[in-house]
């Protein structure tokens, strides 16, 4: 059983519910609504869904929580938590469970009101403190900012980035998110609007810093055979990576390299592609140095070498290199993990159904969730056709 066979699965419908403010819904509501359209729109029925994957920042028993919510009794569950990484990384679980026989349809959501539900984040300050990181707790560091402003800090003085190579990622986003209406934040954002905002932690301000959002994803995995007889354009995960090298930003041996390393080799092997082959790519921008490193990590440009290769609206609409074609997490949506998203709207632009914000003639994709401190990295080649 490898789990690693090219293409051996495909994604079916997908669903958002409560983006920005879930008016007063819990996450279970607009989990259950993102499901429900996810469900619906794969020509399954929920009775069909004999796999569920989930994870919860607030609650260690959600996947139990959410197929009784839904009325599922799984054949297989799996609730493994990498942080805002896991829907990507689960890609890989459903495709083991698949293969192995273990069930059919697979389920994968996650959903969350940090925005409208103060209590949600008191329970992400408790846990926090019941898991505190040894070697920087002591020095009640402003987390997760703080780990990001280091790695970007040193990338600055390592490679010469700038910080208005750091706000256009800002700027592109929020330009993207203008043509989305589903995103949060769609007012207008300029480079002295980022490098003047309020100062969380040196470089990084506010502007460089995702959203506190609500907001549900949901998808629907099963073969890559039957697939073809559910939907009419399902989408075909060619290949999938994750890797983790540590927890603690302290403990990474250079900041400015992280595992996507891994995870990206990993994926773009299994797919048999390369860089110059994809069409659109989704990265996990919880930070604005986030997407430089990854660019660089994933082998879109050599080390050092991001923002130099985002400048001059490159990644923006209109530009030569689709990125986060949603707004991203720093103008369209973050409920506290937000790789589901990823996926998401991946899928929307290689179905051609992203409207305003299409990406013409998409036919791959390359989606990338981080989870942690730069700590868990997973990426996913997706596609119209094996």
């Amino acid at each position: 059983m490898s789990g690693g066979q090219r293409g051996a699965i495909a994604i079916l419908g997908t669903g958002l519910a409560g983006l920005g403010h879930a008016g007063g819904l819990s996450e279970q509501d607009i989990i259950a609504q993102a499901a429900c359209k996810a469900v619906a729109q794969s020509g399954l029925l929920m009775q069909d869904i004999d796999g569920i994957i989930t994870s919860s920042l607030t609650s260690p028993w959600w996947v139990m929580r959410m197929a009784e919510y839904l009325g599922i009794r799984p054949r297989f569950s799996d609730s493994t938590m990498f942080g805002g990484s896991s829907f990507i990384a689960d890609l890989k679980m459903a495709a083991l469970a698949i293969e192995a026989g273990e069930c059919e349809n697979v389920l994968i959501c996650y959903g969350s009101t940090p925005r409208s539900s103060p209590s949600s984040s008191k329970v992400n300050q408790m846990r926090a403190a019941l898991d505190p990181q040894p070697y920087e707790h002591p020095y009640k560091a402003f987390n997760p900012v703080s780990s990001y402003s280091l790695a970007a800090a040193r990338h600055m003085y390592q490679y010469g980035t700038t910080r208005r190579q750091l706000a256009e990622v800002a700027v592109a986003a929020r330009q993207w998110a203008q043509l989305n209406p589903d995103a949060f934040a769609r007012g207008p954002l300029s480079i002295d609007d980022v490098l003047n905002a309020k100062m969380i932690s040196d470089p990084l301000t506010v502007r460089d810093c995702c959203l506190v959002t609500d907001g549900a994803g949901a998808f629907v995995v099963t073969s890559a055979k039957r697939a073809r007889a559910l939907h009419s354009k399902p989408v075909y995960v060619l290949g999938s990576g994750h890797a983790h090298w540590h927890r603690q930003i302290s403990c990474m041996q250079d900041v400015t390299v992280t595992p996507a390393v891994d995870s990206g080799r990993k994926a773009f092997a299994e797919a048999g592609l390369a860089p110059a082959d994809i069409d659109v790519v989704e990265l996990y921008d919880a930070f604005t140095i986030n997407p430089i490193l990854f660019l660089e990590d994933l082998g879109f440009c050599q080390k050092g070498e991001g923002g130099a290769f985002i400048e001059g609206g490159r990644i923006a609409p209109g530009g030569s290199f689709p990125m986060n074609t949603n707004g991203g997490g720093l103008s369209c949506t973050h409920p506290g993990m937000y790789s589901i998203f990823l996926i998401i709207e991946a899928v929307t632009q290689l179905r051609g159904e992203a409207q305003a914000r299409q990406v013409a003639d998409a036919e791959v994709a390359l989606v990338h969730g981080n989870g942690g401190v730069l700590s868990s990295q997973a990426t996913a080649i997706l596609a119209t056709s094996l």
